[in-house]
């Protein structure tokens, strides 16, 4: 094999097969997450007042602003890509650290609105929590398990966008070759739009 061979050898890559298995990827989550849509409305068919009573504990605000915040970072990872795209290096590593500090903000939120329930005795086993309806305690079993998934989603994207960070600085990532941000990008949006589900669910409709 020639030296010209062996160098073409290196630099292949196929994006359209990244981006198909980031596809598929994100397919599985929206089944996962689809399994749980589904049980939570027929737990919410089977228990409507219970459901209603129990949502009136969660903090609308706190989830409105939260909301706003996963909504800003879907902006800005898109941008990051945008500017890559454009050979703009820098301000996509800003929009990329943009995003990281407002998925932050997201989880610090979190972790005050169920800092609040664990202080009123509203956790999984807990007293208080046993002693209502079975309803409720569905309702709250949901909460925890689905938003705390979804905490898990962000943490996990926080932890691969400052990966991309890296790649952007070290030219890893660049104007022709940001299949990776691009792909960090749809599973960033994905966890948007999973909140965009759970949180009218929990919040919203009571």
């Amino acid at each position: 094999m020639s030296v010209q061979h062996t160098a073409a050898a290196h630099i292949h890559r196929d994006d359209v097969a990244s981006r198909m298995g980031m596809w598929l990827f994100l397919f599985t989550e929206l089944l996962l997450f689809g399994g749980m849509f589904i049980l939570y409305s027929v737990y919410r068919f089977t228990h409507p007042e219970d459901f209603h009573l129990a949502a009136k504990e969660l903090n609308t605000v706190i989830g409105t602003f939260n909301t706003a915040i996963l909504l800003t970072s879907s902006l800005t990872m898109a941008l990051s890509i945008a500017a890559i795209q454009r050979k703009q290096k820098t301000l996509s590593i800003i929009f990329q650290l943009l995003t990281i500090v407002l998925a932050l903000g997201f989880m610090v939120n979190k972790y005050f609105e169920w800092g609040a329930k664990f202080h009123h005795g509203i956790y999984p086993g807990s007293e208080t929590l046993l002693s209502k309806p079975s309803g409720e305690i569905l309702f709250f079993g949901l909460y925890y398990v689905m938003t705390g998934l979804h905490g898990l989603h962000v943490i996990i994207g926080v932890v691969i966008i400052a990966f991309m960070t890296v790649f952007t600085m070290r030219d890893v990532i660049t104007h022709d070759n940001y299949v990776k941000l691009e792909s960090a990008g749809l599973y960033w949006h994905l966890v948007d739009i999973i909140w965009i589900f759970l949180f009218p669910l929990f919040y919203l409709i009571t």
